[in-house]
């Protein structure tokens, strides 16, 4: 009697897997093909996951963007979500999958980013009362970068940024004039934030409140200043104050303003009033 129970035990601990696995592969069979064609979990492969904005404030609320291929020729619904370890961040609960590549927008979530400095999301469909995470082209992490958390692989920092031009307005300004400047920077890394600056040495000219400068070439509108213009060689610097801490930004000239004009007028009138 003892070998058949232990017969038993050991057919079902060898048949549970087989049940299990099996159980994944019909569950998405036919959902919506009127059951035509077979569709395998692993038939559906999620190709890239954006987080929006991007980089997100620790306090910030995102959403999320999907990139997921269904290799069947079945379309489907399933229910997705976004999950950080065992926690839901974000969830679809009808995400319709034609053929091919589908873009599955998630809506925007009150999920926090805090504490460790890597945080990694898997996309999970729910199977048989338990999620079950999608196969992906590669993990997504979203990592603590300047001015917040960025799923970008691209590198991010001040060392990314440069100076592409630097204007005023108006140009000549007189004394006494309010004057805006106009700044270009280059950004080659990733989205960060951060207050942009313009100094005359070690004196702040004017600065931003905290922006988003993305990727690429931007131009930015700093606030008019009344700066008062008093040496003969007034040059500015850009730098930008993340976290902070204020990093100069590089530039490949400079930028001096020079007085336009200069008079002997006013001296010959006093000179000519002396006895």
């Amino acid at each position: 009697m003892r070998k058949v129970w232990m017969l038993l035990f050991i057919g079902c601990f060898l048949a549970v897997p087989l049940m299990a696995h099996a159980q994944l592969d019909k569950i998405l069979e036919g959902i919506l093909g009127g059951g035509g064609e077979r569709v395998s979990l692993d038939q559906i492969r999620v190709a890239n996951l954006e987080m929006i904005p991007d980089p997100a404030g620790e306090n910030q609320r995102v959403a999320f963007r999907a990139t997921i291929v269904n290799n069947s020729r079945q379309q489907l619904r399933i229910l997705l979500a976004i999950i950080d370890r065992s926690q839901v961040v974000s969830q679809v609960n009808d995400a319709y999958l034609q053929p091919g590549r589908n873009l599955i927008t998630f809506p925007e979530s009150s999920y926090r980013f805090y504490g460790r400095d890597q945080r990694c999301f898997t996309l999970d469909t729910y199977i048989d009362g338990r999620w079950v995470p999608l196969a992906a082209a590669k993990d997504f992490c979203a990592n603590r970068s300047y001015g917040g958390w960025s799923m970008s692989e691209t590198g991010a920092g001040p060392g990314q940024l440069s100076v592409e031009d630097l204007a005023m307005s108006p140009d000549p300004v007189t004394p006494g004039q309010e004057v805006r400047f106009m700044v270009k920077l280059k950004n080659d890394g990733r989205p960060i934030r951060g207050q942009i600056r313009i100094q005359d040495r070690d004196q702040v000219v004017v600065q931003t409140d905290s922006v988003n400068i993305p990727r690429g070439v931007s131009q930015f509108q700093l606030p008019r200043s009344q700066y008062a213009f008093q040496r003969m060689d007034t040059c500015f610097t850009v730098s930008v104050d993340i976290d902070r801490t204020p990093h100069q930004v590089d530039a490949a000239r400079e930028y001096c303003a020079y007085p336009t004009a200069w008079t002997l007028r006013a001296r010959a009138r006093a000179s000519q009033g002396r006895p």
